[in-house]
C-alpha cells in the first residue's frame, strides 16, 4: 500500500530544536574551549557515577551532561567537574549554529517575559502530585517496574504502539483551562504566542509558562521507565530533554495533522478531552531517514480513536497523522522525549534493522538471496 503522501520530518519547532533541555538552547558569552577532536565512547561506563550538575550555570540542561558523562572517554572520567562540562558543551555546540544562537535568545526573552507576567491558574499543576495526576492502575504499573507489571496495563494493537489509561479526569480538566487561562493571558497582553511547532496553528508549548520542572519529572519518573523497556534501541533509557506542548483541533482550530515523523526519539500522546468526533490518529510504521518515504505494509496499517485521559506511546520516527475533527473540540498533551546520547551515536550508524520496519525488510532479502545463491 502507498502512503497518504510523502511524509513531513517535523523538523522545525520554535521552542525544541538542538540538543538542550527542549525548548531551545540557552549560550552563555564565554569563548569557546577549543577541543577539536572531542568524541563520545561508543559503549558507556556503565560502572561509573556521574557528578551532579545541577547547580552548575551551563547553556544545557543538568540531566544531559549526567546523561553523557558515562560516555567519556577514560581519561576524562574522574576529570574536574568543569573540564567535564567544557568537554561535552563543546560537543553539543555542534549542533548549534550562530543562527540558531540567535533565535534561542530571542525565544529566551520572550519565555522570561511570560514568567514575570503571568500567573497560573492552577498552582497545583506546577509540581509532580502523583496521586492527583495519574490513574490508580498506572501508578501501580510503574511502581512494579517491570515488563511484566507494564504489560498489565497497556494494549500493543501492533508492534510498537503502545495505548493505556494515564491520566484522571481531574487532571485533564486543570491542565486544559489552564491553557485556555495561558491564551487568554497572552491575548490580553497583546503577546504573540509562539505555537508548538510549524504544522499547529493552535495550541501552546508548556515549558514557556512555567511547567518545566514537572515535566521532567513526569518524563524521568513515568514516561522513561516505560521507554527503558519497550524502546530500548533507540536511547529510550537515555531520555534527557523534551518538548512538551498541547495542540487543538475542531471546527474553529486545526482540523487535522499531515502524514509526519516527530523530532523525538519517543512520543506520548495523551486526549485531554474535551467533547469532539473524528480525529483518530493514523500510523503507517516506522522508518529511518533513509526510507520514511517508502511504501507502507499492509500489517503497518493502525487507526487509532482518542479516548480522553488515555495516552499512545510510540518511537518518534513512527509515521502517523491525524484526521479531521469533524465537530467540538479535542485537546492532546505531546512530549517528545529526546535523547541527546542517542542522537550522538547514530551519527556512526549505518545500519537500522533493529527498529526501521524497512532496514527489517531489506536485511532479511539480503539473508534469502544469500541462503539462496549458497544452496544453488
Amino acid at each position: 500500500m502507498s502512503l497518504d503522501g510523502s511524509v513531513d520530518r517535523r523538523r522545525e519547532a520554535p521552542s525544541g530544536a538542538g540538543a538542550g533541555n527542549g525548548n531551545g538552547v540557552v549560550m552563555s558569552p564565554s569563548p569557546l574551549p577549543m577541543y577539536a577532536s572531542n568524541r563520545l565512547r561508543l559503549n558507556p561506563n556503565t560502572d561509573h557515577k556521574p557528578d551532579n550538575y545541577d547547580e552548575v550555570e551551563s547553556d544545557f540542561s543538568p540531566l544531559i551532561y549526567r546523561a553523557l558523562e558515562p560516555y567519556l572517554p577514560p581519561n576524562m572520567l574522574n576529570a574536574p567537574r568543569d573540564s567535564k562540562v567544557h568537554f561535552m558543551r563543546e560537543i553539543l555546540l555542534r549542533y548549534c549554529p550562530e543562527g540558531e544562537r540567535a533565535r534561542v535568545q530571542k525565544h529566551r526573552e520572550y519565555r522570561q517575559r511570560i514568567i514575570k507576567g503571568y500567573q497560573p491558574l492552577h498552582p497545583q499543576l506546577y509540581k509532580m502530585h502523583p496521586s492527583n495526576f495519574f490513574v490508580p492502575s498506572f501508578l501501580e504499573a510503574i511502581k512494579g517496574n517491570s515488563e511484566e507489571s507494564l504489560r498489565k496495563i497497556v494494549s500493543e494493537p501492533i508492534p510498537g504502539i503502545f495505548t493505556f489509561e494515564m491520566f484522571q479526569p481531574q487532571f485533564c480538566d486543570w491542565l486544559v483551562s489552564e491553557v485556555e487561562n495561558f491564551e487568554k493571558w497572552v491575548h490580553d497582553t497583546k503577546l504573540r504566542i509562539m505555537r508548538p511547532n510549524t504544522m499547529n496553528k493552535y495550541g501552546a508549548v508548556l515549558d514557556d509558562f512555567g511547567l518545566e520542572s514537572m515535566l521532567e519529572k513526569m518524563i524521568e519518573d513515568y514516561v522513561r521507565p516505560m521507554s527503558r523497556i519497550f524502546f530500548p534501541e533507540v536511547g529510550g533509557s537515555l531520555l534527557d530533554s523534551h518538548h512538551g506542548f498541547v495542540v487543538e483541533y475542531g471546527i474553529d482550530r486545526d482540523l487535522d495533522l499531515g502524514f509526519h515523523v516527530d523530532d523525538s526519539e519517543v512520543t506520548l500522546n495523551v486526549c485531554l478531552g474535551k467533547q469532539f468526533s473524528g480525529g483518530d490518529l493514523f500510523f503507517r510504521g516506522v522508518r529511518c531517514d533513509k526510507h520514511v518515504n517508502t511504501e507502507t505494509q499492509s500489517e503497518e496499517i493502525l487507526d487509532y480513536s482518542h479516548i480522553p485521559g488515555h495516552a499512545v506511546l510510540h518511537r518518534g520516527r513512527h509515521r502517523h497523522g491525524a484526521r479531521a475533527t469533524t465537530s467540538g473540540h479535542r485537546i492532546n498533551l505531546l512530549l517528545w522525549c529526546r535523547s541527546s546520547v542517542y542522537r550522538e551515536l547514530r551519527k556512526y550508524q549505518k545500519d537500522f534493522s533493529s527498529w526501521c520496519g524497512e532496514c527489517q525488510r531489506e536485511k532479511k532479502e539480503r539473508q534469502r538471496m544469500s541462503v539462496a545463491a549458497t544452496k544453488l
